[in-house]
């Protein structure tokens, strides 16, 4: 199943795709959770699905606007991992950002005042349906709702890499304000369910920045074949020691080809655009302005 999340005239509206029509669901309050199932988290049974619509001209939105948590995984590809010099981690490495760093397709990435060096990474975001305690591997896909395409956007300065640095500064010392700034994490409108899907396979995944002038430079292009850490690794770790709520989101980690370990470094300016895509999921697509902009 493919579902779809998109703004009504008067709701944010959730929707089944079929060919290209969209069966439509009920109105969703952003901020209300119903149950502990993923289909009530969303809205999805809450009235009769009869409208229908064309898929295309919906204005998107977000499938996920208010998780109770969002999961990261850093360096969880090893191809990542070595063009910035690091060892693979032999268990996962976490972090997390907040609800507020969630914008949509088509919505503006903000670049704060005081970076100069935002970059993008393209994401396998898994979405949890049903609440995982302590959940083994084996029965870890059993609490997944399905997949969604995210952009991990990150502040590199902030972050302390070398690479971002100029004379006289240094990062923050954690990577809370690098990586959970407002606007840093645009989500695709599509989720796609397991049965879909299958990540172990492969899926690929493509990032693109195009700048001001209109030139087009693929970043990233890698497969989901290649994590360190799968799926169901993913929340049999995370879920050990951190409940996992329906509508939570874990975002995989991102392939090689990011712009700060290139040479020069390639950082998002305002006036560009940045685009990443997962196959057999969707893409997300944002402009990037300047705060004095937003």
């Amino acid at each position: 199943m493919r579902l779809i999340a998109f703004y009504g005239e008067d709701a944010f509206r959730v929707g089944r795709i079929e060919g290209d029509e969209v069966v439509v669901g009920g109105p969703l309050d952003p901020a209300g959770r119903v149950g502990n199932e993923f289909e009530d988290a969303i809205g999805w049974e809450s009235s009769d699905p009869a409208e229908r619509l064309p898929l295309t001209g919906l204005e998107p939105a977000p499938i996920i606007v208010a998780p109770t948590k969002i999961v990261c995984v850093g360096l969880n590809y090893r191809d990542h991992a070595a063009e910035g010099g690091r060892e693979a981690p032999a268990r996962p490495l976490i972090f997390a950002k907040f609800a507020n760093a969630i914008v949509g397709d088509g919505d503006p990435v903000v670049r704060p005042e005081g970076t100069h060096a935002l970059d993008l990474e393209v994401e396998l975001g898994v979405v949890i349906g049903r609440r995982a305690r302590r959940v083994p591997a084996g029965r870890a896909m059993d609490h997944v709702a399905g997949f969604v395409v995210v952009n991990d956007i990150s502040a590199r300065d902030w972050q302390g890499n070398p690479q971002a640095l100029r004379d006289g500064e240094k990062g923050d010392g954690q990577w809370l304000r690098a990586k959970g700034s407002d606007t840093f994490l645009p989500i695709g409108s599509v989720l796609v369910t397991p049965d879909e899907v299958d990540p172990k396979a492969g899926l690929r995944l493509r990032s693109w920045r195009a700048d001001g002038d209109g030139v087009v430079r693929l970043m990233q292009d890698g497969s989901t074949a290649d994590l360190i850490h799968d799926v169901p690794a993913l929340i049999a770790f995370i879920s050990a020691a951190i409940t996992l709520e329906p509508g939570d989101i874990i975002a995989t980690g991102t392939p090689s080809g990011v712009g700060v370990f290139r040479d020069p470094p390639v950082f998002l300016e305002p006036g560009d655009r940045v685009r990443c895509e997962i196959e057999g999921i969707g893409a997300v697509e944002n402009p990037v302005i300047d705060w004095s902009e937003a």
